[in-house]
């Protein structure tokens, strides 16, 4: 499988749900119900976009707070604590701890590195009295300035 090019805009219209290498290769039936099936996975895969969409929103914020008052980026108490959580989830839903233990582990990974970001760009900032803030869309960061203004960065 290939990774897209981030330069190039992924679209949703251009998904294929049909897309298979089975194609006239499997019986018409079972070939139904493999794609009502993939549909619904589909939708799971998409929620969990979005949903990692909204998780990332909020640690950014973490990270914002965590920079504005030179906190650590990591919190190895709370990542233990959160990593023993989901692991009872997991069991408690039927899934394997130890994959839901590394799905965690690399969310973690991605939010530390994130928040060591955003330290960083506030350190540089803040002589300046630029400060970045999280854009309304959460897709990125303002800076504010002193005088309450904003500017894109």
């Amino acid at each position: 499988m290939t990774e897209p090019s981030h330069t190039q805009h992924l679209s949703v219209e251009d998904f294929d749900p049909a897309a298979s290498s089975l194609s006239g290769a499997v019986d018409p039936a079972v070939m139904a119900e493999l794609l009502s099936i993939r549909s619904s996975i589909d939708n799971f895969d998409a929620t969990l976009v979005y949903l990692l969409a909204e998780r990332f929103k909020a640690t950014q914020r973490v990270g914002i707070l965590k920079a504005e008052h030179q906190l650590p980026a990591a919190d190895p108490n709370r990542e233990k604590a959160q990593i023993h959580r989901l692991r009872a989830l997991a069991e408690s839903a039927n899934l394997d701890p130890a994959f839901a233990e590394k799905f965690l582990n690399f969310i973690i990974s991605e939010v530390i590195h994130h928040h060591q970001a955003i330290s960083e760009s506030h350190s540089a900032v803040a002589a300046t009295g630029v400060i970045p803030v999280v854009s309304r869309d959460g897709q990125g960061f303002v800076a504010q300035t002193d005088d309450g203004g904003t500017q894109s960065k």
